[in-house]
């Protein structure tokens, strides 16, 4: 094939090497065509009609593109020698675009097995792509040398000796990409975020799910659907909480408070008993919790003319108990997570009673409702408990006062 096409240029005399320099370039250019648009289609549909997953990854779009590079590269070293006047100069940037394309396709093959990785369970959730993309910066960094060497005239050995003395200038330049590597190494070792984990970085302003970490950023879609990219050493050098277990445990904490107006607590009298005792959640709470009471002052000798000797149900009480009970049948709550209702100490704001229990769910909307519902039921009970929510006057406060005047 060769032969034919040089007796024909022989036969044109008249040509001088330019215009012989163009017409390889044009058949080099040919050559890409019917190696990438002809050639490599065909190699695709086979590889499609494979169950296969090797395949995939050696022949995929990536790699199959830059292999093709090599034919018209093929072409122009087979014909270095009918251009005499160019020989010296193709010969080096022939050798040095080799070297360039034998490690793009390297790295192209290098991306698409990290891409695999990626899609299997074992590795889906692991940094593995850190790892793939610090071989590839070596390989760059090599083929650098090699090219230089190629085109300078001197062993890779040499440079490479040469480079020692800017050992300082290049831990300088690759800075923050040693840091990553090695952060992203402390990442998979143990276990701190995967893909897929929601993550609180209050320095970055990120609050949502990891949906990419490389090895030099991590990527976090807030719940605004915006986008955070932190430097993966900046993740390991500051804190930051990791939801992963709440989601393990398929349960999600519900702690907030009430605050009651501690004016409003009082004993319970025999109508207020009376009326809690109609109460379904807790009128057998409230027979207990009397007759234990009455055993308890009667052995004591214990004189219940006032409420200030012996024991006593308060409203607040009880009413701690009824939310125990109301919280324990409600089917959206975990038992087997920590459950209780509990008080705090007072504030000038009144006295807390939190809620400090999980929610069945960590879906956020599910989880919201389930936590306005019970907010919901218990502002609406507590005035049956003769207790009142404090709350700061407002207007109407001022209102109704002026008016009473």
């Amino acid at each position: 094939m060769i032969e034919k096409i040089e007796n024909i240029l022989k036969q044109f005399g008249w040509m001088n090497n330019n215009i012989k320099f163009l017409l390889v370039l044009i058949l080099a250019l040919l050559s890409y065509y019917v190696a990438k648009k002809i050639l490599f289609s065909v190699i695709k549909k086979l590889v499609k009609s494979t169950n296969t997953k090797v395949d995939d990854i050696l022949f995929s779009n990536r790699v199959l593109s830059r292999v093709s590079y090599f034919v018209p590269l093929f072409i122009i070293n087979s014909f270095i020698y009918l251009l005499p006047e160019y020989t010296t100069a193709l010969k080096l940037v022939v050798s040095s675009l080799g070297i360039l394309i034998f490690i793009s396709v390297v790295t192209a093959l290098l991306t698409s097995i990290s891409n695999y990785f990626e899609t299997t369970e074992k590795y889906k959730e692991r940094p593995i792509k850190g790892y793939f993309q610090v071989v590839i910066i070596i390989l760059y960094i090599f083929g650098s040398i090699l090219i230089i060497g190629n085109l300078i005239g001197e062993s890779p050995w040499t440079i490479l000796t040469g480079l020692g003395a800017l050992t300082a200038v290049l831990l300088l330049v690759f800075r923050d990409t040693i840091l990553s590597f090695v952060a992203s190494i402390q990442i998979s070792s143990y276990d701190l975020v995967k893909v897929g984990d929601w993550i609180e970085v209050p320095k970055y302003s990120a609050d949502g799910d990891v949906i990419d970490i490389s090895l030099n950023v991590i990527k976090v879609q807030n719940w605004d659907k915006t986008i955070t990219v932190i430097p993966t050493y900046k993740l390991i050098e500051d804190s930051f909480k990791n939801w992963r277990g709440m989601t393990i445990s398929g349960g999600r904490r519900i702690k907030r408070a009430v605050y009651i107006d501690q004016s409003s607590v009082k004993f319970c009298d025999a109508e207020m008993l009376n009326r809690f005792s109609r109460f379904q959640l807790i009128n057998q709470y409230i027979k207990n919790k009397q007759t234990e009471i009455s055993e308890h002052n009667r052995l004591n000798n214990i004189d219940e003319s006032t409420f200030v000797n012996g024991r006593h149900l308060t409203n607040i009480g009880t009413f701690r108990s009824y939310l125990i009970e109301y919280l324990r049948q409600n089917k959206n709550i975990r038992k087997d997570l920590s459950f209780m209702v509990r008080q705090l100490p007072p504030t000038p704001d009144g006295l807390p009673l939190e809620i400090y229990v999980f929610a069945g769910t960590t879906n956020w909307t599910d989880y919201e409702n389930i936590q306005a519902d019970i907010f919901d039921h218990i502002l609406a009970v507590i005035p049956e408990f003769e207790l009142r929510i404090f709350q700061n006057p407002n207007g109407s406060d001022f209102k109704n006062i002026v008016g009473k005047n």
